[in-house]
C-alpha cells in the first residue's frame, strides 16, 4: 500500500496518489507554494487540507510544515542548520529584503496577502544602509538576482500596471518593482538576519555561503513549476 493511499480514498479518488506525491515534491523543491500563484493553488489546498499526511511525508527528510492559512501559503522548513553555497550577492540581497519586510510590516504597508512593494530607488538607498555602502546590482545582475528570489518564493518582479502593487505611482519612472512576500520571514530568521553584520564593511571578505535556515541552492532560477 502505497504511503497516500489512504489519503487517495478519503477523497473518493477524486485526488491520485500520484497528486499527493507531486505536490509533496514540489513543496520540498520549491520551499514555499503560494494560493495565489498559477499553477500552485491546487497543491496549496492538498497541503492545507491534508497538513497531518504531509507532515509525516516530510518528518522523514528533516523537514517541518508551516501553514499560512490567512496568507495562504504552505512553507517547508528544515530543521537543522546546515550551509548552503549560495553567493555574497545573493546573501545580501536576501537579507537586506528580510529587513525592508519587516519594516514596512511593523508600519502597516503590505496587502492582503502580506506581501510589500519597494520601487528600485528605495531598494537601492536600503541596501546601502544595510550593507556599509555596498552598491546595489544594476539591470540584468539585479533581475538574475531577483530569479533567485523568485526561485526560493521570497519576492518576485511586479509589471503589470492593473496590479494594486504596481499602481500608486510605483510604475512611473521604473521599469518594476519588487513584490517581497511573506514566507521570507519564515525561511530567513533572525539568526539569518544578524550574518549581514559581517558583510557591513564594503571590503570585506567573507566565505560565499550562508547558513540557511533554509535557502535552496540548487535548480535552475527560470524554472517554474506546475500543480
Amino acid at each position: 500500500m502505497s504511503f497516500w493511499t489512504s489519503a487517495a480514498e478519503t477523497t473518493g479518488n477524486a485526488v491520485l496518489e500520484e497528486d499527493f506525491e507531486a505536490a509533496a515534491y514540489r513543496l520540498i523543491s520549491e520551499q514555499i507554494l503560494y494560493a495565489a500563484d498559477r499553477g500552485s493553488k491546487v497543491a496549496y489546498g492538498l497541503i492545507r487540507d491534508y497538513q497531518k499526511e504531509f507532515k509525516r511525508a516530510l518528518e522523514p527528510f528533516g523537514i517541518t510544515l508551516k501553514v499560512n492559512s490567512q496568507l495562504r501559503y504552505v512553507c517547508a522548513i528544515p530543521l537543522h542548520a546546515k550551509t548552503t553555497p549560495v553567493t555574497v550577492d545573493q546573501t545580501l540581497f536576501a537579507l537586506v529584503l528580510r529587513i525592508i519586510f519587516d519594516e514596512e510590516t511593523r508600519a502597516g504597508n503590505h496587502d492582503e496577502n502580506g506581501e510589500v512593494a519597494v520601487d528600485l530607488v528605495t531598494l537601492e538607498v536600503k541596501y546601502k544602509q544595510a550593507t556599509g555602502g555596498r552598491e546595489l546590482a544594476s539591470s540584468g545582475k539585479l533581475k538574475e538576482l531577483m530569479q533567485w528570489m523568485r526561485r526560493w518564493g521570497i519576492a518576485r518582479i511586479a509589471v503589470d500596471e492593473a496590479s494594486p502593487l504596481a499602481r500608486d505611482g510605483y510604475q512611473s519612472e521604473q521599469p518594476y518593482i519588487v513584490i517581497i512576500r511573506p514566507g521570507i520571514a519564515d525561511v530567513l530568521g533572525e539568526a539569518a538576519l544578524e550574518r549581514l553584520a559581517q558583510f557591513s564593511a564594503p571590503a570585506a571578505d567573507v566565505e560565499n555561503t550562508i547558513a540557511a535556515d533554509q535557502l535552496p541552492a540548487d535548480g535552475n532560477p527560470d524554472e517554474e513549476g506546475e500543480a
